[in-house]
């Protein structure tokens, strides 16, 4: 098997890859291209924003919760409005939204960056029942928010690091105890970005200058890399009929000028099947 073109769009930031269940189709975000694109049976469809946008979970059929640079919003995909939901670092300039999911139990995790990667200027919030909540500060490049099959546990990291981090999760979802050190990537020199988890607890990451997504156990143990025409592979979902295809987004900017393929969004067909995507609970 090898890696299918989904969109020959080439994002600058390709981000936010959402497989929405009762839609059967792939959102994503171009974060510098202030866009939301949209796969389905039907064609490409795409939306364009006046500030950054990067990451989104589904209400219903018709609306999304999406991140932006300065806010949570509501955003319905037949009329394009957008209703502005609660501030997110409205205050600070240097910040935008980066990577986010909707976890097990209705809530909406989101991370948050500065536009030039100001060291610890972030943070990770939660979205939960019409509160947002700051799980972790001073964080550089918030991404690989993702969660374990049973709701058990949180992962997330501070790409700087090349270490994901691991939480437990009580019985509403909010964080308990300190998270512990759960993958360290530092001796392989790679660089986590976007992750998600599937079924069986597989951890799927993709590994930003790698040209791929790497899997491992639900140990933490290296499994498997699937290649993609792109070393600036951004952040992996599973969708599809059977949930079974691994989607990729990828970025254009700063990749190579030999690189013809970057910024585009990918497929990959694995025989192993993702969670559905979580609903977020307004």
């Amino acid at each position: 098997m090898t890696a299918f073109v989904v969109s020959d769009t080439r994002c600058q930031l390709g981000e936010g890859a959402l497989w929405h269940p009762e839609r059967q189709s792939l959102f994503w975000f171009d974060i510098l291209g202030k866009t939301l694109f949209e796969n389905a049976p039907s064609g490409q469809r795409q939306w364009a924003f006046d500030r950054c946008v990067s990451a989104a979970g589904w209400l219903d059929k018709n609306r999304l919760l999406i991140a932006t640079a300065r806010d949570l919003i509501t955003f319905d995909l037949e009329s394009g409005a957008e209703t502005h939901l609660l501030p997110l670092e409205a205050d600070d300039p240097v910040t935008r939204s980066n990577d986010g999911r909707a976890d097990p139990y209705g809530g909406f995790w989101i991370g948050t960056m500065g536009y030039n990667l100001e060291p610890g200027a972030g943070a990770i919030y939660r979205y939960y029942r019409g509160t947002l909540r700051k799980l972790y500060a001073a964080i550089t490049v918030s991404n690989a928010i993702c969660f374990s099959p049973d709701g058990r546990h949180a992962y997330f990291t501070d790409t700087p690091t090349r270490v994901i981090k691991r939480v437990a999760l009580d019985n509403e979802g909010w964080p308990t105890g300190d998270p512990e050190n759960w993958l360290d990537l530092n001796a392989d020199g790679l660089n986590p970005d976007g992750a998600v988890v599937d079924a069986d607890g597989n951890f799927w990451n993709a590994q930003w200058g790698a040209e791929r997504v790497a899997r491992y156990n639900a140990e933490g143990q290296f499994a498997q890399a699937y290649a993609f025409p792109a070393s600036q592979i951004s952040c992996p979902c599973f969708g599809g009929t059977h949930l079974s295809t691994l989607f990729a987004t990828s970025a254009a900017v700063g990749a190579p000028d030999c690189e013809q393929q970057a910024g585009q969004t990918f497929g990959y067909e694995t025989t192993f099947r993702g969670q559905a995507e979580h609903r977020v609970i307004l």
